[in-house]
């Protein structure tokens, strides 16, 4: 478990037992002890790293010290992709930077979140855009009805499940559908609610732009100045009474994944 004999073509030191390297549990000790301390807050990892490699962690660390090695271990399930184990050998490997070129940093962040860390979790196309709405809807409570910035109210009964949710484990899935809740009432009306969700969105790093920012990012291989132009040509449209032309502009950008809406002389758009 310390100490590996040397194998031809490997890297090796000289040591009272012959040539040889650390062994890998070794070296996650020695590099958190040098870079953390001997002791510190939270270790993560994959469940599959469990036993052996966090138990003998644990083992020679405090053999080594004589003290407690860490406080939180967060051991997180596993990624699928289309219901089956993610690897290069199935073809169906990726990197963030692939993702984040479809897909908004915050949606694939509120993506991640709206699962519990140690379940497992399901990465398809649909399940991010279901993401995206879900985050969308949200922005748009904050959007249809802002309010000044507060802090966190802990005794507003959603805000205090919200926090019994975190202490549990963090328990994201059921903090975010409290922040759900807080936008039903923020559709109502309620600013102190509209608040909150603001105020509460930005312990998961969520909701913190302006709504009409997040709202207003145009989709992949679209532009905001050809979106504007568009609008414009409806306008110029619907001035002249031609509404089959008018029409037809709306459903070229909802096709885009763009949805206007008219309040008076005025239009706005969003996406979908």
């Amino acid at each position: 478990m310390l100490w590996k004999r040397a194998k031809p073509d490997e890297p090796k030191w000289p040591s009272p037992w012959g040539e040889g390297r650390p062994g890998w549990h070794i070296e996650c000790s020695a590099m958190s002890c040098a870079l953390l301390g001997e002791q510190f807050d939270i270790h993560g990892g994959g469940m599959d790293l469990q036993f052996p490699h966090h138990e003998n962690e644990i083992a020679q660390s405090e053999g080594a010290t004589g003290k407690p090695f860490v406080r939180y271990w967060l051991h997180n399930g596993f990624l699928r992709v289309d219901d089956e184990k993610m690897s290069k050998s199935l073809g169906n490997f990726f990197i963030v930077r692939d993702v984040l070129k479809r897909y908004d940093p915050e949606v694939v962040r509120f993506f991640l979140l709206r699962s519990h860390y140690r379940s497992q979790l399901n990465y398809t196309d649909a399940n991010l855009d279901e993401a995206k709405h879900s985050l969308t809807r949200l922005y748009t409570a904050l959007h249809e009805h802002p309010a000044a910035p507060a802090p966190v109210d802990w005794n507003e009964p959603q805000a205090a499940r919200f926090r019994d949710a975190m202490n549990d484990d963090f328990g994201t899935p059921e903090a975010i559908a409290e922040l759900h809740q807080l936008a039903n009432r923020s559709f109502q009306g309620d600013a102190h609610a509209a608040a909150q969700l603001k105020a509460l969105g930005g312990v998961l790093g969520l909701l913190q732009r302006q709504p009409r920012e997040f709202l207003q990012a145009a989709p992949i291989g679209v532009s905001a100045q050809w979106i504007e132009e568009r609008i414009a040509a409806r306008g110029r449209a619907r001035e002249q009474k031609n509404f089959a032309e008018a029409d037809r502009i709306r459903q070229e950008l909802a096709d885009r994944g763009i949805v206007l809406e008219d309040k008076g002389a005025a239009t706005t758009w969003r996406r979908v």
